[in-house]
């Protein structure tokens, strides 16, 4: 693990995932710029002492020169979004997949670079956006896959928190900080946390992708240099029209990420507050509740899934779920084996790509005076 020491908030997310089914060791670490912290966090985990390392440039060279046997497998970069992408290219380089935090890097050419990468070397890279890791997300998608809806004509996605209502950033808040920073979390401050979020999962579940799109982003607290509120009108290649919305100023709120997807012959709802449920609405019969757990959902909803219906199943089992799942992949390519479809669900450096060609679209929409611009990547 690179980054996610002492007082990190996701990096003990990661490993609380990481460990659940209990594929994953964690073996090595450089978990904090500051050498002394780095090592007091490895010993707290555990770590030989010989494998907490002072910087993830002599973590990721010397376990390069460990026999395969004894080396990591992958490397988790947890870092803030500026301390994403050198490490990252540092590690396929030497051989090693990649588990990364979203956003993938500080930018757009950040990310076409790592994706190139990538493909250059034929390793693996997961991209951890939680959300598309849960159950009822997992069957939302293989329905409007199977055509259940009919062409999908509109989508609303809103992902309103209220945590930056103030101005945290200047009252001792890490997390504020340097979400807050450009110079650690780059163009957009809201739309770059939580907007990329709401912008995968609609692609994700709708299986279209944003051809344009029209911005209008805001600074309500006085003294913030990035957008704590945004707006965003979508178009999708298949002709849908969309809209979205992600606030960090919605005092009150929690992590309200909501979506609803409508077609020709129906829709569907899911909250990640209410996680197991998907409510499936028809033109022309009464509304459906899908529950997580139950026998009559999709492979991929199963596959996903721990425990018998009833059982909650939230935030830190649908990260798990991306863990799982690229472990899976990780140990098949170790054997030489094919693995599944559903294990091969997870988010990849595509992903990674046009969620920050999300961020500069948005930005360079809402600077633009024209209403509407074409989603580019080029």
């Amino acid at each position: 693990m690179i980054g996610g020491g002492k007082n990190a908030f996701i990096g003990a997310v990661h490993r609380i995932a990481a460990n659940m089914d209990g594929l994953i060791e964690l073996v090595c670490g450089a978990l904090s710029s500051n050498p002394a912290t780095a090592k007091e966090s490895g010993l707290a985990l555990f770590l030989p002492e010989d494998r907490i390392y002072g910087s993830y440039k002599e973590m990721i060279e010397k376990e390069s020169q460990l026999p395969d046997d004894k080396r990591m497998d992958f490397v988790a970069i947890v870092t803030p979004n500026h301390v994403h992408f050198e490490p990252a290219m540092l590690a396929l380089e030497k051989g090693f997949h990649v588990v990364i935090d979203k956003p993938m890097t500080f930018s757009l050419d950040e990310a076409k670079q790592l994706q190139k990468k990538v493909k250059e070397t034929g390793l693996l890279l997961c991209l951890t956006h939680t959300y598309s890791g849960y159950p009822m997300v997992k069957q939302a998608r293989q329905m409007v896959k199977e055509g259940a809806f009919g062409k999908i004509r509109k989508i609303y996605v809103e992902y309103p928190q209220g945590w930056l209502s103030r101005l945290s950033e200047k009252d001792g808040s890490k997390q504020a900080e340097w979400r807050t920073d450009p110079s650690r979390s780059g163009k957009s401050g809201c739309m770059g946390d939580i907007g990329t979020h709401a912008a995968h999962l609609a692609e994700y579940i709708s299986c279209l992708q944003i051809k344009q799109l029209c911005a209008d982003l805001t600074i309500f607290v006085e003294g913030r240099a990035l957008d704590d509120d945004g707006n965003v009108l979508l178009r999708f290649d298949n002709g849908a029209t969309g809209v979205l919305f992600a606030s960090q100023v919605a005092a009150g709120e929690e992590n309200a990420l909501k979506i609803r997807i409508y077609g020709e012959n129906g829709g569907l709802e899911w909250s990640q507050m209410e996680p197991n449920t998907l409510l499936v609405k028809w033109l022309d019969q009464p509304t459906q509740v899908y529950r997580a757990g139950m026998g009559y959902l999709s492979s991929y909803a199963k596959h996903n899934t721990r425990t018998p219906g009833g059982h909650p199943e939230g935030y830190l089992e649908a990260f798990a779920n991306l863990y799982r799942n690229f472990a899976l992949a990780v140990a098949a390519r170790l054997d030489g084996t094919v693995p599944s479809p559903e294990v091969l669900d997870f988010p990849s450096a595509a992903d990674g790509v046009r969620g920050m060609a999300f961020v500069e679209n948005v930005v360079k929409s809402n600077e633009s005076p024209e209403k509407w611009t074409f989603f580019r990547i080029d």
